[in-house]
Order: structure tokens, then C-alpha cells, then sequence
């Protein structure tokens, strides 16, 4: 049986994620959808905005899908797996005060899960008119936009072209690697955000060659901005192959490449990401890659959330084409000078 693709609908309170969820299940698109919603609170009320439909709505009330409430999410999904001839995808959507890493978490950790479902993809609402003001008094906020493959950026009506700029930049210094679209009461094709496959490496790199790589992501900044050494990855100050910063945000997230033209020695490589998670995990909170390991002709891609990370192999390395280790994290707090060692001694 195919793995159902599994859409994660996040973003702080009021951004617009019920606006987007009632979309989905009132247009015309042909598909069904089983709905997985999580209130923050014993009584749930988001039951109540959300538009009649056909689609089966399960809700859980334990506040944010955590360590405690990942057993209700498995649950609730390994029962929808039994009948899942009938419906196409499985929509969750988040309370706006979570954070959405151990939702993703879970197709890492249960088997069963992890067999019949597949994450396609995080979309994060942001609302363009209190993100900064979110951004300043929100960890959650934050961490939604760090964790999203697509963000809509969500209320464009309410701010100016300048806002919108300068909106799009910090999101980018948070989070360099997601699709970022403009919309106006969540208006979007839901082709766009639906069925991307964009927690598939393989299906990305398809489509988008560079993905992993540094030099989208070029940007420039002065010495004077950075804040130490840690947070700083001037290409001149001798730190990571990562691209800059926005410095005028909170510097705890930020996103970070790393590459290597020499084969990874797999047992280092997996010693040095299991004691990173093992010291950094509430810190990391999405890293993939794309690895050439020492004596494999396939590719290599790993995905990680947190503590929680899995590897696979891909289809082999094109003849002749350049084979190229590339490594991304977005995460809080990152020391960049030391992962840029440590990626370089697993080298080899």
C-alpha cells in the first residue's frame, strides 16, 4: 500500500490556520482529506470553526502534541490506516502555541506509522501585520517558521511593500530553505501546498538541483553586526561554509550549510550526529542532507527532527556529475565554528 502523505497546517495564534483549513475542505479539489486537530485546552473549540464537511475530524486536548500526547497522535493514525482507502492525505493542524518538532517526530519513531504515512510537508501561517511582535515575545513563533518547508506569509493586506520586505528577510534569516508565498486571507492554490513532497530530499533535489547547496543563499553582512563568534559566519572570519544572518533578529535561530568535496566516513559520521543529538537535540530542529559516503555509489539522505533522525539510501550518484556532501541545519544556539570541525573530521 502507498505511504499517505501527511500535511502539518502550524502558525501562532490568529495567523490564519483554520482560515486555510476550512479552504481546503470546502473547495472543489476532488480529494478527502481525515483531519487531525489539537486544541490547547481540556475543552476544544476549534471543532466549532471549522466548516461542515466530510472529512472525519479527531481532536486531541492535551495542549501541544508533545512527548505525552505523541501516543494519541499514533494512535488516532494507525486507526485511519486501516480504512485508508478512503481518504487521500491526512491534514493536522497544530495548536498556534506548539511547536511543531515532535508532530514530525512521530513518523520517525513509530514503525507502523512510519510504514503507511509519509510527512509531506510543514506549512507555517505567519500574519505579516504582528510578526515582528510575535518574533520578539515568541519562542513558538519562531520555531514554527524554522521548522516549515512553506510559509504564507498570510494578512499582506494590512502592511506596505516595504513591511513585506523586510518581513521576507527576517523570515529568511530564520529559516533560509523554505518556499515562502504572500497571501491574503489564506488565498493560495492548494496545489501549492499540498502533496509537495516536500520532506522527500529526493523529490526536492529533482526539482531543485541546489537545494542543499551554499550559494543561494549568499548573502552580506558586516563584522560590526555580529554578535560573537558563535553567531557569526562571515565568509572572512574563518567559521562554517553557512550562509549569513539577518542580524537585526534574535541570532538563536538561525540556518546554517555545510559542504564537503571529500567522501564521509559513515561510522564517524554517525558517532558525531548521534553525540549531537544526544547534546544539542532541543536545539536542533531540522537538519537534512545529502551525503556521498566513502565506498557507495548512492546517494545518501538523511532527515532529523530534534533527537530523532533516519537515513536512506537513494539512487546512485549520476555518471560523471560532481559528488558533493551537503549538510543543513536550522537550529537555536548553534555553534557554527564547531560544526563546521566536526563536518569536516568525518570526512575520509
Amino acid at each position: 500500500m502507498d505511504q499517505i502523505p501527511v500535511t502539518v497546517l502550524t502558525g501562532y495564534l490568529g495567523a490564519g490556520k483554520t482560515t486555510l483549513l476550512n479552504r481546503i475542505l470546502s473547495e472543489p479539489h476532488g480529494k478527502k482529506y481525515a483531519v487531525i486537530v489539537n486544541e490547547f485546552g481540556e475543552v476544544g473549540i476549534d471543532n466549532d470553526l471549522v466548516v461542515g464537511a466530510d472529512e472525519e475530524i479527531f481532536e486531541m486536548n492535551n495542549g501541544c502534541i508533545c512527548c505525552t500526547v505523541r501516543g494519541d497522535l499514533i494512535r488516532i493514525i494507525s486507526g485511519l490506516m486501516k480504512r485508508a482507502r478512503n481518504f487521500d492525505g491526512i491534514l493536522i493542524e497544530t495548536t498556534g502555541l506548539a511547536d511543531p518538532g515532535p508532530v514530525a517526530q512521530t513518523f520517525f519513531v513509530d514503525p507502523d506509522v512510519a510504514a503507511k504515512s509519509k510527512l509531506d510537508s510543514i506549512v507555517t501561517v505567519v500574519d505579516a501585520k504582528h510578526l515582528f511582535e510575535r518574533l520578539s515575545d515568541s519562542k513558538e513563533a519562531e520555531e514554527q517558521i524554522a521548522f516549515a518547508d512553506v510559509i504564507l506569509l498570510n494578512k499582506t493586506d494590512l502592511v506596505n511593500a516595504g513591511e513585506l520586505q523586510s518581513l521576507e528577510q527576517k523570515i529568511k534569516a530564520i529559516n533560509a530553505f523554505a518556499k515562502i508565498v504572500r497571501t491574503e486571507r489564506c488565498q493560495i492554490a492548494l496545489d501549492k501546498i499540498l502533496g509537495l513532497g516536500s520532506f522527500d530530499l529526493d523529490h526536492i533535489l529533482e526539482h531543485e538541483p541546489d537545494f542543499l547547496g551554499t550559494s543561494r543563499h549568499q548573502k552580506a553582512h558586516h563584522h560590526d553586526d555580529c554578535h560573537d563568534d558563535d553567531d557569526c559566519d562571515h565568509p572572512d572570519h574563518n567559521h562554517a561554509h553557512a550562509h549569513d544572518h539577518d542580524h537585526e533578529h534574535d541570532p538563536s535561530i538561525i540556518s546554517l550549510s555545510l559542504t564537503s568535496e571529500t567522501p564521509i566516513d559513515a561510522a564517524k559520521f554517525d558517532a558525531w550526529m548521534a553525540d549531537l543529538r544526544a547534546t544539542k537535540g532541543p536545539d536542533l530542529l531540522r537538519y537534512k542532507g545529502i551525503l556521498d559516503l566513502a565506498g557507495s555509489d548512492k546517494r545518501f539522505a538523511i532527515q532529523g527532527v530534534h533527537m530523532m533522525m533516519e537515513g536512506s539510501n537513494l539512487s546512485p550518484w549520476k555518471q560523471g556529475a560532481k559528488r558533493q556532501s551537503r549538510l543543513v541545519f536550522i537550529g537555536r544556539n548553534l555553534d557554527v565554528e564547531a560544526l563546521r570541525k566536526g563536518f569536516s573530521a568525518v570526512a575520509g
